[in-house]
């Protein structure tokens, strides 16, 4: 429930007067990006996400194997991928298609 002594802005694009924290969260929430894994669920940043299927990792001449668990994501503002510290791997990028969440 808004404040009583709160602020009301006019909201051009639904044409009602709305709370301004209201309308402050709303245009906040519109600028993420949703980031879903392989099946379906949402994913945040310091989650823990498993290997749905072996990756070849260019660049570091190696293979993360299927259930290999990466312990904390970062969400890079693109729908598909995610930014992860796997040991001995610099700047690893994964695709949320191909983890799962845990």
């Amino acid at each position: 429930m808004p404040g009583e002594d709160e602020d009301y802005v006019y909201d051009e694009e639904t044409g009602e007067w709305l709370p301004a924290s209201e309308l402050a969260a709303k245009r906040a929430a519109e600028g993420t990006v949703e980031v879903r894994d392989a099946v379906g669920n949402l994913l945040a940043d310091g989650d823990q996400v498993t290997l749905i299927k072996d990756l070849e990792v260019k660049g570091a001449g190696r293979t993360l194997k299927q259930g290999t668990l990466i312990k904390s994501i970062r969400l890079t503002g693109d729908a598909q991928e995610i930014d992860c510290k796997f040991e001995g791997i610099k700047g690893l990028v994964l695709r949320a298609e191909f983890v799962r969440k845990r």
